[in-house]
């Protein structure tokens, strides 16, 4: 028996999106946002649009999940690379420590107090740095492989989003407490380009036809 492996990033980044739009769209309709468009200026944040009413628990039961997803799409990733003759070190366990950021992230999100804040901010920072650097890893070895213009689109997209990463912590060095009406949306903004980079993954595993086999 055979398993199409490009369906596990794909469905990872739908959960991640329906998960973070739902949450958004029953925090509105609950009551407790004003409306706003959350890629802009002046929105909340991720962890506000999960923190209260029903969104607390569609936000949990969503991310928990996608934390296990993206450590297994990661563990998969190894796999592929032996299939186009590649091996890159420290994915698993660089995967391990951004879903573990997530799951602590997410599971004190609805909680008040310095400590818990705190855990969040970690959480936030380690998940998303931690995926962008195994994103280029990931580039970095398809490169290497006989196959390598998979890494080129890769390396593009990898790069963009490290550079919206860059100028986020730049503005926020620049601007100060003015920042603060753009910080919402940038994180907003990562979220959606963490998906895409599922996506072209998927891609790439449905080019190569990468598959697992199971024996009877």
């Amino acid at each position: 028996m055979t398993i199409r492996c490009w369906h596990l990033p794909w469905a990872t980044a739908l959960l991640l999106l329906a998960t973070l739009h739902t949450s958004f769209a029953i925090t509105g309709w609950e009551g407790f946002i004003s409306w706003c468009n959350p890629y802009w200026a002046d929105c909340i944040s991720i962890s506000h649009s999960g923190r209260h009413g029903l969104a607390y628990f569609v936000f949990k039961g969503g991310m928990i999940p996608a934390a296990v997803l993206l450590w297994l799409f990661w563990y998969l990733n190894t796999h592929w690379l032996t299939t186009i003759g590649q091996r890159q070190a420290g994915l698993i366990a660089i995967a391990s420590v951004a879903s573990l950021a997530l799951l602590v992230y997410t599971l004190v999100l609805g909680h008040s107090g310095d400590g818990f804040r705190t855990l969040r901010r970690f959480g936030v920072v380690l998940f998303f740095g931690l995926n962008f650097v195994n994103f280029v890893l990931l580039a970095k070895a398809l490169f290497r492989s006989h196959q390598p213009q998979l890494g080129r689109v890769l390396t593009r997209a990898s790069a963009v989003t490290l550079g919206v990463a860059l100028i986020s912590l730049l503005l926020d060095a620049l601007l100060g407490d003015a920042y603060d009406r753009l910080e919402n949306a940038f994180e907003w903004w990562l979220s959606l380009m963490l998906t895409g980079l599922l996506v072209h993954v998927g891609q790439l595993w449905q080019h190569t036809d990468f598959r697992l086999y199971s024996r009877r």
